[in-house]
């Protein structure tokens, strides 16, 4: 990862900027009634005192904030592309932005110790960092997970109903494709899978259905997340853009461009296989599949 790569596409998804929002405001309001108890300059109060009135308006306020903040982020996604810089510097400038709010409802606020707006604000950009630096960081990690457990898998799927003939020899395996909300978008037998290609932030899933028909399904994936989930399977990473169902391969050629795979499906070209996976892939027909002889010209 690099931190000028565009970031993952669920850290732009409505659901995932609504959880973290929400999970950011519960976490600030429990540090913040932690934290005012041992503070002597904290004017927070949710009494019966005065300040319970700015209390609450530095708190709508700072809702409002980061709804206005996550919206634009949101349709931001339609003008640039986001990269991992940009993301943490502008999760840093809705820090400093909580941390000016509450710098500017405390000139109105009559403080029994000298503070100048600067040490204010130095102490203001401290906590507004611990209250939503830590619940950024979390939703960003819980989210993660979520996008790599729920896209694509190999599962059991025994009492599925499906239109695909039932071969007796055949396994009872699915491989399961699964939105970033994890409703299931797609399900199908290994035997049907050829191969996988990369989209930017999207999976081509390359699949023959029930009639025997060629057919694309894309989902919002990326193939490293593929690449990872099936590892010891037969699908096997042969180049940057493309995973390929080992056991569809026909034909393993040696060009002087390099080696390619011809897959059981005449419509499908030859994937190229490029020399940082080229050792991976000839394993697998040397040692995990020894019937596959690679054919070289």
């Amino acid at each position: 990862m690099h931190i000028y790569d565009k970031i993952p596409g669920y850290l732009l998804g409505k659901y995932q900027l609504i959880g973290t929002v929400t999970f950011s405001v519960l976490f600030a309001v429990v540090f913040l009634n932690i934290y005012i108890p041992f503070s002597e300059t904290a004017w927070f109060g949710l009494g019966g005192s005065m300040m319970f009135i700015h209390t609450v308006a530095f708190i709508g306020l700072g809702i409002l904030l980061l709804i206005l903040s996550r919206i634009l982020m949101y349709r931001s996604k339609k003008i640039f592309q986001m990269t991992y810089i940009s993301y943490i510097i502008w999760c840093m400038l809705e820090i400093m932005a909580i941390a000016g709010l509450y710098t500017a409802m405390t000139l109105d606020i009559p403080l029994t110790n000298n503070e100048t707006q600067l040490d204010i604000f130095g102490r203001a950009l401290l906590y507004a960092a611990i209250s939503l630096g830590i619940p950024y960081l979390i939703s960003g990690m819980y989210f993660a997970i979520i996008d790599k457990n729920n896209t694509i898998r190999l599962m059991n799927f025994e009492n599925v109903v499906t239109d695909e003939p039932v071969k007796p020899e055949a396994s009872m395996q699915k491989i399961t494709l699964f939105d970033n909300s994890g409703a299931l978008k797609l399900s199908l037998n290994p035997d049907s899978l050829y191969y996988i290609e990369s989209d930017d932030n999207y999976i081509k899933v390359w699949y023959t259905d029930s009639k025997g028909e060629l057919k694309q399904y894309m989902l919002r994936c990326r193939l490293k997340t593929v690449e990872e989930g099936f590892k010891g399977s037969g699908l096997v990473r042969c180049n940057r853009k493309y995973i390929v169902n080992i056991h569809k391969v026909a034909t393993l050629r040696k060009e002087s461009e390099g080696y390619f795979l011809d897959l059981e499906n005449e419509a499908i070209p030859p994937l190229p296989v490029t020399k940082t996976y080229t050792d991976t892939v000839l394993s697998y027909f040397t040692e995990v599949q020894p019937l596959l002889d690679p054919i070289e010209e």
